[in-house]
């Protein structure tokens, strides 16, 4: 997979009649990547392999046509930027529709339940797994893609190298964990659903932080200061409903409220431990909430990115015969109309 400048960067603009050499920049276009070469005696521009020939005028009006189309395109149609939007979207849409199934069939109390509680009973248990499986998977995609990014951004510096690894380790850490809470119910493997959720919550909080150093260090070069302080507050956010989360629910399993608080879904006002319970479940909503508003800050960013796939051929057929040169496909992964 290569990654290419997104079709929305700076239009390149015709230089002064002292230019020879002009490379436009459109990402996915048919000129991209050729040198057009201007003949000053014909006051126009040609490129060689293929013959072409315009006016420097005719040459301005396709710059312009085409920088003009750029701008009409939606912003999820910009780059990347359809995949944290995805992913947000995708995910919160699990959470509500196994909430809602949930509270309709009167499985949880609709004040504030875990959210694994919304998917430990049938049916909603199936939708919650589904659909959380794919949010992990758009999940490694956001990740992966942000790791590729920074990378092409700073290819030379030794601790920002360092620290986009890391992210990425820790990034594909909290998707393994979002599986693992989504396929196993806290009522059936309770450890398991512990392990995941730790995954999930501590390792996404620390790709949080890493990824907010990273914008740090960036900035102002690459991006402004406002997306490293937008990032930074997520963090915060995060990190004040996860000390909640971890405090109180520390206390409520400690067993000071009985052995059966795992199973139970349905709690009361007067029932031990309630008020432990409703801070613990609102710090966990409080928390997937900061995910969600780190991953819209990507939005902006995956604006300027575009991924492609690309195809090597070893031969012209499938059968046991020596290489041989052939001409390969490079195409985007995913069409510009979608």
């Amino acid at each position: 997979m290569l990654l290419g400048s997104a079709p929305w960067g700076p239009a390149p603009s015709l230089s002064i009649p002292g230019l020879r050499t002009w490379r436009p920049a459109l990402a996915g276009s048919s000129e991209e990547g050729r040198s057009w070469k201007y003949n000053g005696e014909q006051n126009s521009w040609f490129l060689p392999s293929q013959n072409l020939k315009f006016s420097a005028e005719d040459k301005t009006k396709q710059v312009t046509v085409k920088s003009e189309d750029l701008f009409e395109m939606w912003w999820f149609q910009q780059g990347l930027s359809f995949l944290p939007s995805a992913l947000v979207i995708w995910t919160a849409a699990a959470f509500i529709f196994s909430y809602i199934t949930a509270i309709t069939l009167h499985h949880v109390d609709p004040a504030l339940p875990y959210i694994s509680d919304t998917g430990t009973v049938a049916p909603e248990k199936c939708l919650f797994g589904a659909m959380l499986n794919f949010a992990a998977v758009l999940c490694v995609a956001t990740i992966y893609v942000r790791y590729k990014q920074v990378h092409a951004l700073n290819p030379e510096g030794n601790c920002i190298i360092r620290l986009n690894k890391a992210g990425l380790v820790l990034g594909l850490l909290s998707c393994l964990g979002l599986s693992l809470v989504a396929n196993f119910q806290k009522t059936t493997f309770f450890i398991v659903h512990v392990c995941g959720a730790v995954l999930t919550f501590g390792m996404g909080s620390l790709y949080m932080f890493v990824q907010t150093i990273l914008s740090y260090q960036m900035q102002p070069k690459i991006h402004g200061k406002q997306v490293f302080w937008i990032r930074l507050l997520a963090v915060v956010w995060c990190g004040v409903s996860a000390f909640s989360m971890l405090t109180c629910s520390s206390l409520l399993y400690s067993g000071s409220f009985g052995p059966d608080i795992v199973q139970k879904l349905h709690w009361k006002p007067e029932d031990k431990g309630y008020v432990l319970h409703m801070i613990t479940t609102a710090a966990e909503w409080s928390m997937s909430f900061s995910f969600f508003g780190f991953f819209l800050t990507y939005i902006r960013d995956f604006q300027k990115i575009s991924l492609r796939v690309e195809a090597n051929l070893h031969g012209l057929t499938l059968y046991d015969t020596a290489p041989c040169p052939v001409n390969n496909e490079r195409t985007r992964l995913l069409s510009r109309d979608l």
